[in-house]
């Protein structure tokens, strides 16, 4: 378990971390989300004793990561894939790994199997793609079979199979009753992978909670009208005072009435439709309306 608790990290005038307070708890995967420059990676440094907090406290469990021995034990933690030396090879740099934390040899190997690196085990890092570097990471976090994992962007460069594998190694560790934590800024995958979700904004909670929860806040649900008489209809729902989209061809994507309404709508003013269905709102569209107002970057804003 971690628990997070008014944790607070300063640099300067700036504050990248305010207050934060959170619970991660085993045996489901907890998603951690949060714009670009929200205070994700200095968070999950203080969390792993790299960075010291301004203020607050944050306990891997029930202790400071600092004041544990042979830390790969206790915590395992991609955060950069590109950390590894790039002149070692994949099975020398695990091997030293293994040496420092009193880790059994035979794990190197097997952990290597585990992430689909035992043919390339000699090869030097320094060539392999990121892909490859991500697994290895994953593979060092894997090496102590440690009961909480962290890990920060672990999909990028990986291939369609190699993101799937991931999603099935998360799952797999938190039925195993792990703690898994996971930064990541692909909410498909997120929606496929976590149960539970911590997301920040400028460096404050904006939401601890279930996948589902987090999905059924924020955002409408749309729904998808298909008639050759648009124009007709657009109008009538304008009136209604709904939100209306064109989209190609024949299709307008219509927030603010429900299908039923909308059916009624149609039949009233004589438009035949071809097609009325509901979409519910992605977790990307929950998400893009609750952190609307913590994005630091936005692009094509004007100077």
């Amino acid at each position: 378990m971690i628990e997070v608790n008014e944790l607070t990290k300063r640099y300067g005038d700036t504050t990248a971390v305010d207050k934060l307070s959170f619970t991660v708890r085993p045996g489901q995967v907890t998603g951690f989300l949060g714009p670009n420059g929200a205070g994700k990676s200095t968070t999950l440094r203080m969390i792993l004793g790299l960075h010291a907090p301004s203020s607050g406290t944050v306990t891997v469990n029930g202790r400071p990561f600092r004041e544990r021995p042979r830390g790969l034990r206790h915590v395992g933690a991609l955060l950069d894939a590109h950390d590894a030396h790039g002149g070692r090879s994949a099975l020398a740099q695990l091997s030293a790994l293994a040496r420092g934390n009193r880790i059994p040899r035979r794990r190197v190997p097997e952990v290597l199997r585990e992430v689909g690196l035992a043919d390339v085990a000699r090869r030097r890092i320094g060539g392999f793609s990121l892909g490859m570097k991500q697994r290895l990471g994953i593979a060092t976090a894997l090496l102590g079979d440690p009961p909480v994992l962290l890990f920060d962007e672990p999909l990028n460069g990986l291939d369609p199979e190699g993101v799937k594998w991931v999603r099935e190694l998360f799952r797999r560790l938190a039925a195993e009753g792990r703690t898994v934590f996971v930064s990541s800024h692909l909410m498909s995958e997120m929606e496929h992978t976590a149960d539970q979700l911590i997301v920040i904004g400028r460096g404050e909670l904006i939401a601890a909670e279930s996948l589902a929860d987090f999905s059924a806040r924020g955002a409408r649900g749309s729904v998808q009208v298909s008639t050759r008489a648009t124009a007709v209809l657009r109008e009538r729902l304008l009136a209604e005072g709904a939100v209306v989209d064109r989209e190609a061809g024949d299709e307008l994507t219509v927030t603010g009435l429900t299908a039923d309404r909308i059916g009624e709508i149609a039949l009233e003013h004589a438009v035949p439709l071809r097609a009325l269905r509901t979409r519910s709102a992605s977790l990307e569209d929950v998400f893009m309306e609750l952190t609307a107002d913590s994005v630091q970057y936005l692009a094509g804003e004007p100077r």
